[in-house]
């Protein structure tokens, strides 16, 4: 007998609570995406290799390590997408999206990068996101981070705070990073082989380093508020400002950066705080929705300079944080106590009825009379209505729903 086949390590089937958890988070993004009138998108879920290769950089971990790439029949290059932001920039870009400018668009789906499978995080995974793409102005990067604020509140998470800090404009990021390169070339030989390595690509990637050889330097490295020119300095005012204003609480995080060069002033990430639930639960993974301004990607995919922002969070990390969610209770459940045809018949009337009413229904029809009722109730409905071969036998009383009643006349 030939062996079962097993799933592909670092994905997952989902079941049960766990799958109602993941729906909850779909479903709070969804209401609240609308609330702030961002524009649901759809984007494939392969990209010619070249997207990412050209948006994410050719020496980062993503591109050279993690993507899921192959040729197809026609001898293309076509890449599994690693991240929504690319495959959108490429959209806009290749549909005329600029039209509606500034656009605020929002999606969410499967993602895919091969790397180590850990504690919320897996080779398939799963990610909300949302861009707004065309707008220069700080008030952008305040809308969508109160949208992911709201998002986290509304899904019952606490504990999590908003790290902030600026990368400023070109000029600020490249006085900072050539004073971050003059600082650590002085003590190269004692930084980790990974910090080392970043010297030469992505200087920046060092602030972030978890490695304790590289922490004892990054302490007294040079900050970006040193380099940061008026112009960037009032953009982040404007950011904090609106923020508090909204009533996002954050904190400034310097050490916070990205390393790729299109990414300009606000960068930011939500985290735990250290000691509540929430870290608990996560461990080392601990951001939970990250993101920044990225003014010059769309120049690296051959379209004009267009500022953009935007932010992605892990759906299976925030499912972990929102907990177990139980499906929830049938509003009816239509109990056919014997095997007749007349009591069969009338149920399938009674569930397209109660389901026309906008009524969750479900009907038990198996088994003994007796343990059919027993499973009703096991199952908590909030109203049971009962079928035989000589009708139904049920009841109306005063609290019953006017839509199980408007559904099943009959009651009343």
């Amino acid at each position: 007998m030939s062996k079962t086949p097993q799933a592909i390590r670092g994905t997952q089937d989902i079941f049960g609570a766990d799958a109602e958890a993941f729906a909850y988070v779909v479903e709070t993004f969804e209401r609240v995406r609308k609330l702030y009138r961002f524009r649901r998108i759809e984007m494939p879920v392969f990209e010619k290799t070249e997207v990412f290769s050209r948006a994410i950089g050719e020496t980062t971990d993503v591109v050279s390590k993690e993507m899921y790439s192959f040729e197809d029949r026609g001898g293309e290059s076509l890449t599994l997408r690693p991240e929504f932001t690319a495959g959108i920039a490429r959209a806009y870009l290749t549909n005329g999206w600029q039209q509606h400018a500034p656009l605020k668009v929002a999606t969410h789906g499967p993602l895919f990068r091969y790397e180590r499978p850990q504690k919320g995080r897996y080779r398939q995974f799963h990610q909300l996101d949302a861009e707004i793409i065309g707008a220069a102005e700080p008030q952008a990067d305040v809308e969508l981070l109160a949208m992911a604020d709201q998002v986290i509140r509304e899904l019952g998470i606490e504990g999590v705070t908003l790290h902030l800090n600026t990368l400023g404009d070109g000029d600020s990021r490249e006085a900072w990073r050539a004073a971050l390169v003059e600082h650590f070339l002085g003590v190269k030989d004692e930084l980790s082989e990974d910090s080392q390595e970043r010297l030469e690509k992505n200087p920046l990637r060092i602030l972030d380093s978890k490695d304790r050889r590289d922490q004892r330097f990054v302490a007294d490295a040079p900050k970006i508020d040193q380099y940061l020119s008026d112009d960037a300095r009032a953009f982040f005012d404007a950011v904090t400002s609106g923020l508090d204003a909204a009533g996002v609480k954050w904190t400034r995080a310097e050490s916070l950066v990205r390393g790729l060069d299109y990414y300009r002033h606000t960068a930011f990430e939500f985290i735990p705080d250290e000691g509540s639930d929430a870290a608990g639960k996560l461990g080392s993974q601990s951001t939970i929705l990250g993101g920044g301004r990225y003014d010059g990607l769309m120049e690296s995919l051959g379209g004009a300079p267009t500022p953009a922002v935007g932010w992605a969070a892990g759906i299976e990390r925030l499912a972990m944080l929102v907990g177990e969610k139980g499906e929830a209770p049938a509003d009816v459940i239509v109990v056919v106590e014997d095997d007749s045809d007349f009591a069969l018949k009338q149920g399938w009337i009674a569930l397209a009825a109660l389901r026309g009413e906008g009524l969750t229904a479900e009907m038990i029809a198996s088994g003994s009379p007796r343990k059919r009722y027993d499973k009703a109730v096991k199952r908590g409905a909030k109203e049971i209505v009962k079928f035989n071969e000589n009708g139904h036998g049920f009841g109306a009383d005063p609290d019953t729903d006017p839509r199980i009643l408007a559904a099943l006349p009959f009651l009343k």
